[in-house]
């Protein structure tokens, strides 16, 4: 399996809602996990073109999260704008790891997060081949990623 870091970032501008927020005001923990996730949605979809439905729904391949570590330095509260970021830190046979960033204009982190997730067959619900064609669009968006 080779691992490779690189610098390439799929960015995604997001208003803190109500929705998000304990009553303190505050972002929910929680929260950022769903964030994140409609990110790596937009990211399957707009950045590597393969069709976020597609890959679930037609070829049966799911990406489920097998690890999370999340780092929590600074709060997020209702009405501020943030920048949600996505990288790709290292890419496998049949999983990739991601760097999931949330800051604000401003440069200033409010979160980070790696997430390890593996392609998987959502018939058999075993680990599965990392798809060539979601291979290669992750490989075209991150160039300096070894194969």
């Amino acid at each position: 399996m080779s691992e490779t870091k690189t610098a390439a970032e799929f960015r995604r501008e997001r208003l803190i809602r109500f929705s998000d927020c304990d009553p303190a005001g505050i972002v929910f923990y929680p929260q950022y996990f769903v964030m994140f996730n409609g990110l790596v949605e937009d990211w399957v979809n707009e950045e590597l073109g393969i069709g976020y439905h597609k890959l679930i729904a037609e070829q049966r391949i799911g990406l489920p999260t097998v690890r999370l570590e999340a780092d929590f330095r600074a709060v997020s509260r209702l009405g501020d704008r943030v920048i949600l970021g996505l990288t790709v830190e290292r890419l496998g046979s049949r999983s990739l790891t991601l760097g999931l960033h949330c800051f604000d204009r401003e440069g200033e982190t409010r979160m980070r997060m790696h997430q390890v997730l593996v392609t998987t067959s959502l018939d058999s619900h075993r680990a599965v081949e990392i798809p060539a064609a979601l291979r290669e669009a992750i490989m075209r968006g991150a160039p300096g990623l070894a194969a």
